[in-house]
């Protein structure tokens, strides 16, 4: 493959520090060189191995609705109180977490719930495109594949009710699925059992394997001039006024013209250096990887009303998926992983695989309207945040960066920004 050209980095050029080593840093990294930008990546733990490293990998222009919507607070509710469910919040005295919920459910209503999903299908739609080009001549061995998704629902019920669902994204947003019935749904996907009611089937949506596309960013940017420091963790920022000159790290300090924070779940505790609140909630997601089954999925599914994914990539395969709201609680969960592989189970003829490769978990960046924060805090004339992108990191990285390079080097944006603004009101 033809690898994207790269500007050469003259001694004069201005100097970018990110911070964040995920795939949000890694992109926005990738399209500063493009602009020009000496860029450094600094990250506290390893480059691409905090929640970028194995969620389920799915490229979903089909996911433009968030959260926060129309029933979403009493479904939420409803869940909470059965013994295994998709979601699971344990309450503490947290006012963030209260703020937070409180500001979640201020926007669940269809009016919030649709500005939010013309202002995600824009990263969509914009990072769809982007990942064509760019696994087309610069990110290599990414396991890239253009398989549609599938929604699948156990009950006819659930089945029925999403056509509601269908129907909005179909006439708001121009996103069309292809239904499935019982029976055509098995011969459609020989891996699920009898006794799925039916699915959804959007054959815009692709995947990837995370770890090997995270492995690919860091090759094409140490290959383009970019340093990356890992185990290099932020302690301040060197301010002068309404400038920063630079971030302060464990390791000393190190020169910037501009510093971007893109730090995911962890944003919300460097606020003070920000000095502006960031309301993200860490919401922990869990996956399993394991080999292929012999009677492998042939395209990722999702099972809607356990809110599960199946991801069989082309050198693994991986159950993913659940929410938990714990605070930054480092532990892996037994009980979130069985939940895993029973929903699994639940519809498919081969839900598992032996050896277990990995158990795994990773913190979503989660905020209440469902939208990053993307842009300029206003404290500081020269630094730049690009975080709470939610579920759906891996699906708007490319357009992310894309558009905080615009905004850092003065181009003219290729979106809008004004909805991911630091300053809108949550």
């Amino acid at each position: 493959m033809t690898a994207t050209p790269f500007p050469s980095s003259g001694a004069g050029s201005e100097r970018a520090v990110v911070v964040g080593g995920g795939v949000i840093g890694a992109a926005c990294a990738y399209f500063l060189r493009q602009a020009g930008r000496r860029v450094t990546i600094v990250d506290a733990g390893a480059f691409g191995r905090g929640c970028s490293h194995g969620n389920c990998g799915y490229i979903s222009p089909s996911h433009v609705l968030p959260l926060a919507g129309p029933g979403a607070l009493q479904s939420a509710l409803k869940t909470l109180f059965q013994k295994n469910s998709p979601l699971k919040v344990r309450w503490r005295l947290d006012p963030a977490l209260w703020s937070w919920f409180w500001k979640f459910a201020r926007r669940c209503n269809e009016r919030d719930a649709l500005a939010a999903g013309h202002a995600i299908q824009n990263l969509l739609a914009s990072s769809r495109a982007l990942y064509d080009e760019l696994v087309h001549s610069t990110l290599s061995d990414v396991e890239w594949e253009s398989s549609g998704v599938l929604f699948v629902f156990r009950t006819p019920a659930a089945l029925d009710h999403y056509t509601h669902t269908d129907a909005l994204l179909r006439n708001e947003f121009g996103v069309a699925a292809t239904r499935f019935d019982a029976n055509s749904l098995l011969e459609f996907e020989p891996s699920l059992k009898p006794g799925s009611a039916g699915a959804w089937f959007y054959p815009s949506d692709g995947l990837l394997r995370p770890d090997k596309l995270l492995a690919a960013w860091r090759r094409v940017l140490e290959q383009s001039g970019v340093e990356i420091r890992e185990h290099c963790a932020l302690r301040d920022l060197a301010v002068e006024g309404r400038v920063v000159r630079g971030v302060i790290t464990d390791a000393g300090k190190i020169e910037a013209d501009q510093t971007l924070i893109a730090t995911g779940a962890w944003t919300p505790q460097l606020s003070r250096m920000l000095r502006c609140p960031v309301p993200i909630q860490p919401g922990k997601g869990y996956s399993i990887t394991m080999p292929r089954p012999a009677l492998c999925p042939r395209r990722p599914m999702i099972f809607e009303e356990h809110r599960v994914a199946i991801s069989p990539m082309q050198s693994g395969y991986r159950i993913g998926s659940t929410m938990e709201f714990a605070g930054y609680d480092s532990r892996l969960n037994p009980d979130r992983l069985r939940f895993l592989r029973e929903s699994a189970a639940l519809y498919l003829k081969e839900p598992l695989a032996e050896p277990t490769l990995e158990e795994w978990w990773g913190w979503r960046p989660m905020t209440p309207d469902g939208l990053p924060f993307i842009g300029r805090p206003p404290a500081f004339d020269n630094v730049y945040l690009a975080a709470g992108h939610c579920m759906l990191g891996v699906s708007m990285a490319p357009a992310t960066g894309k558009l905080v390079a615009e905004l850092m080097t003065g181009q003219a944006p290729h979106i809008d920004p004004t909805p991911y603004s630091v300053t809108r009101r949550v």
